[in-house]
């Protein structure tokens, strides 16, 4: 592995920015132990796709120059495995939100793979206003959080593939492959309406990002982490 680049399974509960904050002093203790003062490139960390603080799984951390490389991994396709509840609303889509009682139809694991089917491929989605997306120079959630309404463009994205894990209502658990840009707590709002229950994500999972899988990440309490 690229020695500028980590792989870290995040825990949930932590922000993509905690693990990022974490690193760096885990770096600057490296250099203290050492006696040395890190130059500004050495404390330079970065990620590579923002995993929300719910979400568990795959973060590209980059270190120094590596920092510079951030978009090519955006633009990679992610392999994400997630519950979606049923029968409930999130005002953000996942369990941090308000949770509102829609509908307390079972749905047939026949109507539930027909909502899996008719949501693969390319659609359009509306990221949630929840969302690290910036509008007017903000970040969508910041408003969010102060009660104004936020407006965000929809966009096209490709649902590659979703496969049914295991049905036991209201849980619906998930793999899916899709593109770069696209929301799970959208594609969970989104079988909640095909299916005319609601439905939010209620865990979610990284799995991979383009050729960097799960299974060769470390995790934050490793006793060593590969960096200088």
């Amino acid at each position: 592995m690229d020695e500028d680049i980590l792989l870290i399974d995040k825990p949930a509960g932590w922000t993509s920015f905690d693990v990022v904050a974490k690193i760096r002093g885990m770096i600057k203790a490296r250099y203290r132990a050492r006696d040395e003062k890190p130059t500004k490139r050495q404390l330079k960390v970065g990620h590579a796709g923002t995993l929300d603080p719910f979400a568990t799984g795959l973060l590209i951390v980059l270190l120094g120059d590596a920092t510079k490389k951030a978009g090519d991994f955006l633009k990679l396709d992610k392999l994400y495995e997630a519950t979606i509840h049923l029968g409930v609303t999130s005002t953000t889509g996942d369990p941090e939100g308000e949770l509102t009682p829609v509908s307390d139809t079972i749905p047939t694991i026949e109507r539930v793979q027909e909502a899996l089917n008719g949501l693969t491929g390319e659609i359009t989605q509306v990221p949630p206003a929840y969302s690290a997306i910036k509008i007017g120079g903000r970040r969508a959630y910041d408003l969010a959080r102060q009660g104004k309404e936020v407006e965000i463009p929809s966009r096209q994205v490709t649902i590659h593939s979703i496969e049914l894990l295991e049905y036991n209502y209201p849980e619906v658990k998930i793999r899916t492959h899709v593109s770069s840009g696209t929301y799970i707590r959208t594609l969970a709002e989104d079988i909640g309406k095909a299916l005319s229950t609601g439905a939010y994500c209620s865990e979610l999972r990284r799995t991979q990002i383009g050729e960097w899988r799960i299974e060769n990440a470390t995790t934050l309490e490793a006793p060593k982490l590969d960096f200088s």
